[in-house]
């Protein structure tokens, strides 16, 4: 597979330990999953993972709601370092495209990850905004999607075709739910996946033989069941 596997979370022994792995090319964060690790001081959290991660990239996300105060922790973000991506939410809160900021930014040479993005329309927008010579990622929460009922892969078919005019940026699929969505990201033409810890660890067993798989399986629900200790009266 071409596709570039970034890690994504929030906890710096989990990070350290993914910095590690010869298999993550790049980190990403966001603001819930650092409420969920403890984060108390952004700056703090920020420059101890810019130690750890070396320079693989890795995206810090605004959290302001006005677009003002955005573009100020955006460029405050982005003076971190060369591999740090601002991501930038495709709307504030009240559903108003971040388009002129990511335009303003990317024009400047910032390299934006635009992120909670749902639809093509979106990717069409932020891709009108970006600058052809400036490296940027489009995150598609392809997992979020899935979760509607609806098939992502189709959404990241035509999030690429948008994008081709601008060759400096990336599609990133986003909230992957299964290791299968690493194959469907790289076969339709995905440049990163973002993965969580949980997922990442069950990354050996991919190719995996089924019957092995199955027997498997079937040990652990007999041994679940002795340990248990069971009965069913069968007169």
């Amino acid at each position: 597979m071409s596709i570039a596997i970034y890690a994504d979370g929030a906890d710096l022994e989990t990070i350290a330990v993914r910095a590690a792995d010869p298999q993550i090319s790049g980190f990403t964060t966001n603001p819930t999953l650092m409420r969920k690790s403890g984060i108390e001081d952004y700056d703090r959290f920020a420059e101890d993972a810019l130690a750890i991660v070396g320079n693989r990239s890795i995206s810090f996300e605004v959290f302001a709601d006005d677009f003002p105060t955005m573009e100020k922790q955006a460029r405050k973000i982005a003076s971190w370092g060369t591999n740090v991506a601002v991501k930038i939410p495709v709307t504030n809160t009240r559903g108003e495209s971040a388009a002129p900021l990511i335009r303003a930014l990317s024009a400047d040479g910032i390299t934006v990850n635009v992120t909670a993005i749902m639809t093509t329309q979106q990717v069409a927008g932020v891709a009108e905004a970006l600058s052809a010579d400036t490296p940027a990622i489009v995150s598609v929460f392809a997992g979020r999607i899935a979760d509607t009922g609806r098939d992502p892969v189709p959404y990241m078919v035509e999030s690429k075709r948008l994008l081709a005019g601008k060759p400096k940026a990336e599609l990133l699929w986003a909230s992957p739910r299964e290791l299968l969505n690493i194959f469907q990201a790289d076969a339709c033409g995905c440049d990163i996946i973002t993965v969580t810890d949980d997922l990442l660890k069950k990354l050996q067993w991919i190719g995996r033989d089924l019957d092995v798989l199955s027997l498997e399986t079937v040990k652990m629900f007999h041994d679940d069941a002795v340990s248990a200790g069971f009965s069913i009266e069968i007169n």
